[in-house]
């Protein structure tokens, strides 16, 4: 896509990433509940000066939000050395396959490199065969976990 452009996002992007969040659950066959998390998002993206949550947008030259990728720094005990864990990547349907996910990925390992890391980690659900394939595309491999959630 040639009129493609990745940024960070920006304070008045907010409502746009709360859409996208939704979408993408529901994409992944998730519930997503919008309570709070505008503001939510806005302390974790804007509301520090070494935010916790860093998100690039995927837009055209008329600022139409395509999609867009979630990512922090993290550290690896067993490696004993920071990686990027990428929390979301979503484009919406009609934007699939132009792409664009390889640009954000690129973005993503450019961003990597300043902050001093050299590995990416995410994961994306067994059935998500597309987006799987996309990965080992790009040259990525995967390793077997069991994700498991505690909520107090």
């Amino acid at each position: 896509m040639s009129n493609l452009i990745i940024r960070f996002a920006q304070p008045s992007d907010l409502e746009e990433i709360i859409n996208l969040c939704e979408e993408h659950a529901e994409y992944e066959q998730a519930n997503y509940d919008r309570t709070d998390k505008l503001e939510k998002m806005k302390r974790a993206l804007f509301e520090s000066p070494t935010p916790p949550l860093h998100c690039l947008m995927a837009t055209d030259v008329d600022s139409h939000v395509l999609g867009y990728a979630t990512y922090m720094r993290q550290f690896s005990t067993w490696d004993a050395t920071p990686y990027i864990y990428m929390d979301c990547l979503y484009l919406r349907p009609v934007f699939r396959s132009q792409g664009i996910g390889v640009k954000l990925m690129d973005r993503i390992q450019e961003e990597a490199k300043v902050l001093g890391c050299s590995l990416i980690q995410w994961q994306t659900p067994e059935f998500n065969t597309r987006a799987i394939k996309f990965y080992k595309r790009i040259g990525a491999t995967s390793k077997s976990k069991e994700r498991f959630f505690w909520e107090f």
